[in-house]
C-alpha cells in the first residue's frame, strides 16, 4: 500500500547506501527535492541512473554520493558542461566514479525491458557509433528469424526510482501530465518508487483522458513537496528557472564556491523551501 509521508521519511525508508537509483524526469518534473534530501542524509556509493543527468546529478556527484553513473547525455541543457561530473571523471574529485554511457535509445529500451521484467533490451541502434568500443555492456545479437544483427543492452532495474509529478489522489494513484519522458517505465522497472507531488486531490475525475496515471500499487511512498522539481519546471504549475541553469555553470566551475552553495541551499535548507523558490515562476506560468 502506498504510504503518504514526509520526504525525509520516504527517503530514509527507501534509499540505502549502495543502491542503484534513478531520479528521472525529462525537461520538467526532475525530482530535485528528493535528490537534495539524499544529499542531506549523506547517502554513499550510489549507482546513479538517468537519461540526462542534468544539474541534479552534478550536485549529487559533486557531493560524493555516486560511485557510478549510467547515462545517455552528460551536460547542462542549453549551457554546456556538468563541471562537477567532469571533475570527478577526470580528476577523481571528490571521488573517482565509473561511467557507463549509452544513447538515448539504448537507455529508453533498457528501462522498457526492466519494466517488462526482461533481462535485456534488443533494438536497432549504435550503428556507426563508437560507444560499443568503450562500453562492454553494449552487445550484439543475431535475430534467429531474419539474421539481422541487433544491439542488446542489459535491462535497467533500479532498487528505487524517484520522480516528481503534478498530483496524487487520496488512494495513492499518481497523475503525470505534459512531457512524460521515461518516468513511467522507470517506476515500473524499479523495486521501489517514491513520488514527490505538487498536491493531493480527492480524485482524478473530469481530467483529460490523454494523461498518465501510475496506479498506487506501483508506488511505495508519496510526499507532498510543492515546487519539488525546481529549477526544472512542472507543467501547469511553474516555469523552468533558466537563470538558475545559467548561474550553475559558474557555481560548479569552482570547488569552493560549489561547496558553499550546496551548504547554503541544500544542506541547510529543507523540502519546504522549494515552494518559496518557485513563487515568482508560479506567477509567470
Amino acid at each position: 500500500m502506498t504510504k503518504f509521508c514526509s520526504l525525509t521519511e520516504a527517503l530514509t525508508e527507501n534509499l540505502l547506501d549502495g543502491d542503484c537509483v534513478a531520479f528521472e524526469g525529462f525537461t520538467h518534473l526532475i525530482p530535485y527535492a528528493a535528490a537534495h534530501e539524499a544529499i542531506r542524509q549523506g547517502r554513499r556509493d550510489l549507482t546513479l541512473v538517468r537519461m540526462t543527468p542534468d544539474l541534479v546529478y552534478d550536485q549529487m556527484v559533486g557531493m560524493g554520493l555516486a560511485r557510478k553513473l549510467i547515462f545517455s547525455y552528460l551536460g547542462n541543457p542549453g549551457v554546456g558542461l556538468l563541471r562537477r561530473c567532469r571533475d570527478a571523471i577526470e580528476n577523481g574529485f571528490p571521488r573517482a566514479i565509473e561511467i557507463e554511457e549509452h544513447s538515448h535509445a539504448g537507455m529508453a529500451n533498457a528501462y522498457e525491458a526492466g519494466a517488462a521484467g526482461l533481462p535485456c533490451a534488443v533494438f536497432r541502434g549504435y550503428r556507426g557509433a563508437g560507444l560499443a568500443a568503450i562500453n562492454p555492456n553494449i552487445k550484439s545479437v543475431t535475430c534467429p528469424f531474419t539474421g539481422e544483427v541487433l544491439a542488446a543492452v542489459p535491462a535497467i532495474r533500479p532498487d528505487v526510482t524517484f520522480i516528481h509529478a503534478q498530483k496524487a489522489d487520496r488512494k495513492g494513484n499518481v497523475l503525470v501530465e505534459g512531457i512524460i519522458g521515461i518516468q513511467k517505465e522507470a517506476v515500473l522497472a524499479a523495486k521501489r518508487a517514491v513520488v514527490t507531488v505538487e498536491e493531493v486531490v480527492d480524485n482524478f475525475d473530469d481530467l483529460h483522458p490523454n494523461l498518465t496515471v501510475l496506479p498506487n500499487w506501483t508506488i511505495a511512498a508519496i510526499s507532498v513537496v510543492p515546487g519539488g522539481s525546481h529549477p526544472s519546471y512542472t507543467h501547469g504549475y511553474y516555469e523552468r528557472d533558466n537563470a538558475a541553469y545559467l548561474e550553475w555553470d559558474e557555481i560548479a566551475s569552482d570547488r569552493d564556491r560549489f561547496q558553499a552553495w550546496m551548504h547554503k541551499n541544500v544542506i541547510e535548507s529543507s523540502a519546504e523551501d522549494f515552494a518559496a523558490r518557485v513563487e515568482h515562476l508560479r506567477k509567470a506560468a
